[in-house]
C-alpha cells in the first residue's frame, strides 16, 4: 500500500475509534474483531505508523474483556506506577487464572491479558507506548517499584533471609529442571508459579512454536515460592 493510502486509511480509522458517537465506536469494535490480528501484525512491518498503529490497538484486561487501549491503560495507571504490564496465553479464561496475576490483583493494578497468537510477534516490536515500557507479570523477579512501600520491601528480605535452608534444599531437588528458586511477593493465595527470566522465551510463545513444528531455545523456568502459603511453611518445618 502507498504512503498516502496507508495515511488515508489509519486516519479513517483513527476517526471511527476516536469518534464520541456510540454508532461510530461499535463499527470501530467490529472491525477490530475481524481485523485487529493484520493491524498488530503491521506493527513489525510499517515502522514509521508504529505509535499510530499501537493507538488502535484493544485489549483485554484485568479491567474490562475487551476495547481496552493503550490509552486506556495508561490513563487508569496507578500513581507510581512506571509499567504496562501484561500476561500473554492461549486463552482469556487460562490469562485471568494465571497465579501471576494475584499480587497485581491484590494491590488493583490492571493487567493487559493478550491472547492471540499474534500477540508475541505484536511485543517483539512494541517495547513501549507513551513513555512507558511494557513488562511481563511472568517474567524475571517482580518489583513493583514505588509501589510497593519500604516496609513490604523489608519483610520481603527478611523472609527471603529466613527460608535461605529451604530454597537451598529445592535448588539441589530440582538443579535439573529449574534454573533457579526464590521467594516471591508475586503470590497471594497459590503456593507457587513457574516464571522465566527477562530475555528468555516465554511458556506461551514456546508452546507456540512447538505447535507450528518449530525448536524453542533451550531455557529452564524458575520456580518462585510463597513464603505465607501453609504448604511452604509446613515444607520449610519438615
Amino acid at each position: 500500500i502507498r504512503e498516502g493510502s496507508t495515511k488515508r486509511v489509519l486516519g479513517m480509522l483513527e476517526s471511527l475509534a476516536n469518534s464520541e458517537d456510540a454508532a461510530e465506536k461499535q463499527k470501530y469494535a467490529d472491525f477490530w474483531k475481524d481485523f485487529g490480528q493484520v493491524l498488530k501484525e503491521g506493527i513489525g512491518e510499517d515502522h514509521q505508523n508504529q505509535e499510530r498503529l499501537a493507538k488502535l490497538f484493544r485489549f483485554a484486561s484485568t479491567h474490562a474483556d475487551e476495547g481496552v487501549s493503550l490509552a486506556d491503560y495508561v490513563g487508569r495507571m496507578k500513581e507510581g506506577q512506571e509499567a504496562i504490564y501484561y500476561i500473554t496465553a492461549d486463552s482469556l479464561a487460562a490469562a485471568k487464572s494465571s497465579p501471576q496475576l494475584e499480587i497485581f490483583r491484590k494491590k488493583g493494578i490492571e493487567v493487559l491479558l493478550l491472547v492471540d497468537r499474534v500477540d508475541e510477534w505484536m511485543l517483539s516490536h512494541l517495547y513501549e507506548f507513551d513513555g512507558k515500557a511494557l513488562q511481563s507479570v511472568a517474567k524475571g523477579s517482580v518489583d513493583l517499584g514505588k509501589l510497593q512501600d519500604e516496609d513490604e520491601k523489608k519483610k520481603a528480605e527478611e523472609v527471603a533471609e529466613a527460608l535461605k535452608p529451604l530454597v537451598d534444599k529445592l535448588k539441589d531437588a530440582l538443579k535439573d529442571r529449574a534454573k533457579d528458586v526464590r521467594v516471591t511477593t508475586r503470590l497471594v493465595d497459590s503456593p507457587a508459579c513457574i516464571v522465566v527470566e527477562e530475555g528468555d522465551v516465554s511458556g506461551h510463545l514456546a508452546r507456540l512454536l512447538k505447535q507450528a513444528g518449530q525448536q524453542a531455545p533451550e531455557s529452564k523456568p524458575t520456580l518462585e515460592i510463597n513464603p505465607e502459603h501453609a504448604l511452604v511453611k509446613r515444607l520449610d518445618g519438615s
